[in-house]
């Protein structure tokens, strides 16, 4: 039985709807430092199902849960067994209404984890840091040299 919907902005989903979502570790660069620190994302079905498959990743456990134990309306909640200091990724909302349809669409990633527990055994590695609010500086250097005939007809 589903529950009746309850978020205006997502009227395809339900509270009961399947979702999983992850404790990340990454990284925060102010005034030169770098800054360790602790979000909770989504994880989409296609993207679980390859850290299941052992690919590093910044991902120190996946949770399964539903969608109205995680979200209070439009208002994201601390789920159990994640820590207080962690907050919440960018655009949490309709990330996480995105990672819930894909589990509608491919119901059989719903059984690696079931609702209510906890998946530690991914292949946790931090070596290439998820650095958050980088910033790409183009150069002039960074421009491709083109051979001198390139551009003209022979």
């Amino acid at each position: 039985m589903t529950t009746a919907t309850s978020y205006p902005n997502a009227p395809d989903l339900a509270a009961d709807d399947y979702i999983v979502i992850g404790l990340a570790t990454c990284f925060v660069k102010e005034d030169g430092e770098v800054h360790q620190i602790e979000v909770i994302e989504p994880i989409p079905s296609a993207a679980l199902e390859a850290l299941l498959k052992g690919i590093p990743t910044s991902y120190r456990f996946a949770y399964a849960t539903t969608l109205g134990s995680v979200l209070d309306g439009e208002t994201p909640s601390l789920p159990p067994d994640f820590p207080a200091s962690a907050q919440f990724g960018e655009e949490f909302v309709p990330r996480v209404y995105a990672a819930a349809r894909t589990y509608k669409r491919r119901e059989s990633a719903k059984s690696h984890i079931p609702v209510g527990t906890s998946y530690t055994e991914l292949s946790y590695s931090i070596e290439r840091k998820r650095v958050l609010n980088a910033a790409r500086v183009v150069t002039k250097e960074d421009n491709v040299k083109q051979h001198s005939h390139t551009h003209k007809v022979l």
